[in-house]
């Protein structure tokens, strides 16, 4: 998974990986709470607007997103169903794949980092 690849000093893959989980625990309680909600780009990349950083632990959105979909989160289908009906955007998995993103909670998009 892309959010395992940087450690910070002194981190195992073991205890990134179970921070990661943390995260991605703490997005679905937000979107299951109305605290988060998904945005989508006009491509159809996603982002995560009320995600609050404190609680990503460095967890970028499209890897959340990546992550949370193949997983099949329930929190996450139903954000996206919303966004979607209320944005008349549907989310596009090659821009997802391509990793165009947001590092504002879905006020400005940029391409994917090489």
């Amino acid at each position: 998974m892309p959010c395992d690849t940087k450690l910070k000093s002194g981190e195992t893959l073991l205890s990134r990986n179970e921070k990661i989980k943390k995260a991605l625990s703490r997005l679905e309680a937000a979107l299951t709470a109305g605290r988060a909600r998904v945005r989508i780009a006009p491509n159809g990349a996603v982002a995560f607007e009320g995600w609050r950083s404190e609680d990503r632990d460095d967890v970028t959105d499209v890897c959340a997103y990546r992550t949370l979909a193949a997983q099949g989160s329930p929190a996450l289908r139903q954000a996206v169903a919303r966004a979607e009906a209320q944005q008349g955007l549907k989310v596009n998995p090659r821009a997802v794949a391509a990793g165009h993103h947001s590092h504002d909670g879905g006020k400005t998009w940029g391409p994917g980092h090489r």
